[in-house]
Parts: C-alpha cells; sequence; structure tokens
C-alpha cells in the first residue's frame, strides 16, 4: 500500500517524532484536548491506481483546488494547518478498509475519498463505528445516502443522473422507454434505477441486455428499432462500445428516437465515433458547464487548465471538509452539525447537504457533443437545478 503525505506533513511528523523521543510537549493527545495550533488530520483513500485511476487523479486534482480555494491559499483553518494524507486503494474495498482503520488508528478523524462505490459503500460503516467524519467522493451509488450520521458524498448519485435522463422526455406518463445494455451487474443496476425513477413517474420501461460477450449488435439495434421507444436509455462500459454505437447509429437507431446516455471524462469522447453528435447526453459536469468563481478558480488551479468530470467531486471535497474544520474543530458531533443543512457554491453552483439523510443536492446538465472524433466539444443544451434533480429523501440507518 502506498502511502503519500504533503511536504508539510513529512515535515511536521518529523519534529513531532522528534519532540516525542525528547518527552518535550507536541503529543498527539494537544489535538484532543484542544490545542488550537495542532495540524488537522485528513486521510484521502482513494484510487491512485487500478480501474479508475484517471477518476482519482481528477478528485485529488480537484481536491488540492477546492483547499487552496476553501483557505484562501493557506491550506489552514485559523492557526491550524491541515495536514492531507493520500492512500491508494487501488479500487479495492479490503486494501480501502485496511488503510481507513490504520488512519483512524493514527488520530486521523476526517477522511475522504471512495473513488469506487463498492469502496465507499465498506468505508462508511468503518467510520460510524470509530465515529470519525467520512465524506465519500465519486462513488455514485444510491447505497451512500443515508447509510449513517458520519458519512457525507461530495459528487452525485445515480439517482440524480436518471432524473436528469428523465428531463428529456419531461412528463414520463405513457411514455415508452428502453433500456439498452450489458446483461452484468452494470447493466442491471441501471435497468433497475430507470425502472425505479422513469418507471416509477408512469412510463414503460422494458429492456434489451446483450451478453458482456457480444461483438454483433446488429440484432440489439434492429429489436431497439423495432420497440419505437420514446427515450432509449444506453448504459454500456467496455471495449466494445465503439463497435455498439457504430451499429447503432448504421442501423438506424440513433436517428429514430431520442438515445440518452451518460457523458463520461474527455478521454472517453472518441469512443462515440461518428455517432457521437446524434446522442443527447446526461452530464454530471464538463468544462464550461458553469463559469462561476469556484470554476474559474478550479480551472486556474488544476494541471493543463481544463475540468473534468471529477474535479468538481474533489474541490466540493475540500470545501466541505474545511467548513467541518470551521464548524466543530475536533469535535466530530459538531463537524456533522455543521454540514447538515450546509449551502455553499461550488464548480457546479450551488450545492446543499440535505440535513436528513446527507444527500448532495446539485445541479446537473443536459449536453450536446458537436465536432467529430478526438475533436468533439460539449455544448450545454439544459442546466437543472438542484430540485429538478433531488433524490428521495432517504431513511437514516445510523
Amino acid at each position: 500500500m502506498t502511502v503519500r503525505t504533503t511536504r508539510r506533513a513529512f515535515v511536521t511528523a518529523g519534529l513531532l517524532a522528534t519532540a516525542l523521543a525528547a518527552t518535550a510537549c507536541g503529543s498527539p493527545q494537544d489535538t484532543a484536548n484542544g490545542d488550537d495550533s495542532a495540524p488537522v488530520k485528513v486521510g484521502l483513500v482513494y484510487s491512485q491506481s487500478g480501474a479508475l485511476a484517471t477518476y482519482g487523479k481528477q478528485y485529488i486534482e480537484g481536491f488540492k483546488a477546492g483547499l487552496s480555494y476553501a483557505t484562501k491559499g493557506s491550506n489552514k483553518v485559523g492557526d491550524r494547518a491541515i495536514e492531507v494524507t493520500e492512500v491508494d486503494d487501488a479500487g479495492d474495498p479490503a486494501k480501502a478498509v485496511s488503510a481507513a482503520k490504520d488512519l483512524i488508528g493514527k488520530g486521523y478523524k476526517i477522511l475522504g475519498g471512495s473513488t469506487a462505490s463498492g469502496v465507499a459503500l465498506q468505508v462508511a460503516p468503518i467510520a460510524a463505528q470509530n465515529k470519525v467524519l467520512f465524506v465519500s467522493g465519486p462513488a455514485a451509488t444510491d447505497g451512500v445516502t443515508g447509510i449513517n450520521r458520519y458519512t457525507f458524498r461530495s459528487g452525485r448519485q445515480s439517482y440524480q443522473d436518471v432524473l436528469t435522463a428523465k428531463s428529456f422526455i419531461g412528463d414520463a406518463t405513457g411514455k415508452k422507454v428502453v433500456v439498452f445494455g450489458q446483461d452484468s451487474a452494470f447493466g442491471k443496476a441501471n435497468e433497475a434505477a430507470v425502472q425505479a425513477v422513469i418507471g416509477g413517474a408512469g412510463a414503460t420501461v422494458s429492456s434489451v441486455l446483450a451478453p458482456a460477450s457480444a461483438t454483433d449488435f446488429t440484432p440489439f439495434a434492429t429489436q431497439l428499432k423495432a420497440a419505437k421507444p420514446d427515450l432509449l436509455f444506453v448504459a454500456w462500459a467496455g471495449t466494445t462500445a465503439p463497435a455498439m454505437w457504430q451499429t447503432l447509429d448504421q442501423q438506424g437507431v440513433l436517428s429514430s428516437t431520442t438515445v440518452v446516455t451518460g457523458l463520461d471524462i474527455r478521454a472517453s469522447w472518441p469512443t462515440f465515433g461518428a455517432a457521437g453528435s446524434k446522442i443527447s447526453f446526461l452530464s454530471h459536469y464538463f468544462d464550461g458547464a458553469t463559469d462561476n468563481e469556484a470554476a474559474k478558480a478550479a480551472k486556474d488551479a488544476v494541471p493543463g487548465g481544463t475540468l473534468d468530470l471529477f474535479h468538481p467531486d474533489g474541490f466540493a471535497a475540500a470545501q466541505m471538509i474545511v467548513h467541518a474544520i470551521e464548524q466543530g474543530a475536533d469535535d466530530v458531533d459538531k463537524m456533522i452539525a455543521g454540514l447538515e443543512g450546509w449551502s455553499f457554491d461550488g464548480v457546479k453552483g450551488k450545492m446543499t447537504v440535505r440535513a436528513e439523510d446527507h444527500a448532495l443536492l446539485q445541479p446537473m446538465f443536459q449536453v450536446k457533443l458537436s465536432g467529430s472524433g478526438t475533436d468533439y466539444t460539449a455544448q450545454l443544451v439544459k442546466a437543472l437545478t438542484p430540485d429538478e434533480c433531488a433524490p428521495p429523501a432517504a431513511t437514516m440507518k445510523g
């Protein structure tokens, strides 16, 4: 397991070790006893490697930008430095749990990260058991919302994605919706979400699930076109995506109905090929979706100056953690109380932590791509307000 600390954290740790060896003041108990100069330790457990490493890279870049923004460049709250330790979980829940326990054992009362949904669902109970604050990151699973009072989220959840998809057809009553995905946990999860959200709003929802091993998509395209849906929701992951989109385009599916899918990171846009400009996209975020103070600060701070899908999640996490420290110092209960119901201006716009279940209410976006291949540009069609894509309140479990 790889642990990286900031230069300041390394120096501080070295000085602390020296002080302890000399039996001087500056023990780990200082923070617990209310020392207003001791560093505040924040542990970020996220994907530095593994399948979601690109997402993790955007998260940490956004976090560093947000930390600077929220502290006006000082990386301090009052006289207390915020000491950040980064741990790679490689997207593995077992590694994440081990890292979380290790950090908690070292006195950390604030954890963040969780690029992967499976990780977030395993770390959240650890936070509750040990009564530490946990701000989950890009992990989109709805299960994080309301899982316990110690867990918050800095990104969107799947329900908000599907509500954004629903916005393309307006009133769902009497509408026909087809979900096209892979016959896998991912595909079935999307099928269930669309059934719950759009079906629950009055639409008739059916699905066409292709084997994950499928390479010939013509039979599926024929079936989808014949269904004549008002909305075709596509949930696809993996290397067969370019062939799938090409077939749907060639068979006339994309021109026969409204086809909606999620817009992933910029690096994935070429996978749509010539089909890209014919698809309607729901979007968590893309560069140019907003132009507020936080977005400008993030663009100025992230490497390359271009924002991507998960930069806002890291930025918001830093804003939330700084606010929690300002409100609670070292008292986790006060941190929680300070975050519940808090509204703030993030990269995406106005964000609100819903008090009853810790859902993060936020804008979502309808997007079109123009251009082709590697030269696609995202264009905002509509920004949905936080209320328009707010998930139903969950019951807090603990």
